[in-house]
């Protein structure tokens, strides 16, 4: 009997040993898509258990500005309009006329003041003529505004901000011409 104990003790204390053993060993890391180096030669020395590598992600990617107009063709581009109206009236705008919401004229950043300009609204292909006789939108995602006339005749008042394709039908030198000095005196 003594000797069946003996047995089973040294059994139990081969179990300990080897339960010991493993608890020391670094844990497996967790499976990846990168290539695995092969273990060293030499035994390395007991450390503690290592975390599971954390798996590779892609690289952040940085949303791309969209500029505010992208050109179409010679004369034409398209992007965002919105509308500007009534408390503007009777003001003078940069192209030195007195604005009129009722008026069919549109603020341009980049269009020749005097400029003759056919706005479509893309969504429902409705255009109409319009002439530049301000500076704006102060609004860098905007390429344009129109007077609340033009609004309307475009379906756009309800919207506020549409998608737009500009066409100029008749440059402008006058105008331009007329912004020219004005900038000149500043």
């Amino acid at each position: 009997m003594k000797s069946s104990f003996l047995g089973f003790s040294s059994l139990v204390f081969g179990i300990a040993l080897s339960v010991n053993a493993l608890a020391q060993a670094p844990a497996p890391a967790a499976p990846s898509s990168a290539p695995v180096a092969p273990a060293p030669a030499s035994p390395a020395p007991a450390v503690t258990p290592a975390a599971p590598a954390a798996p590779a992600t892609a690289p952040a990617v940085k949303a791309e500005k969209k500029p505010a107009a992208a050109p179409v063709a010679a004369g034409a581009m398209e992007g965002k309009i919105a509308h500007y109206g009534r408390k503007f009236n009777g003001r003078k705008t940069a192209c030195g006329v007195t604005f009129n919401a009722n008026a069919m004229t549109m603020a341009s950043k980049s269009i020749p003041c005097g400029t003759m300009v056919k706005v479509t609204n893309l969504k429902n292909k409705k255009s109409v003529i319009v002439k530049v006789t301000d500076r704006g939108p102060s609004t860098p995602d905007r390429i344009a505004d129109v007077t609340t006339a033009a609004a309307r005749k475009l379906g756009m008042t309800q919207a506020g901000v549409i998608d737009a394709k500009l066409e100029v039908r008749k440059a402008g030198s006058k105008g331009q011409k007329k912004t020219m000095k004005k900038a000149k005196k500043k």
